[in-house]
């Protein structure tokens, strides 16, 4: 899998977090494993 531009990636294991600016082909490790992309934060609405 390819490293996503503008993605957030972050440690199952320490909880260190990454952003990738700039693609390309391979993945990011910490900890001796796979870091996982990090989802968006839902944003409170404002009503």
């Amino acid at each position: 899998m390819a490293n996503q531009l503008g993605k957030r990636y972050q440690c199952s294991v320490c909880g260190t977090e990454a952003l990738c600016t700039k693609a390309g082909a391979g993945v990011i490790i910490c900890c001796d494993k796979e870091m996982q992309i990090q989802e968006p934060r839902a944003i409170p609405s404002s009503d």
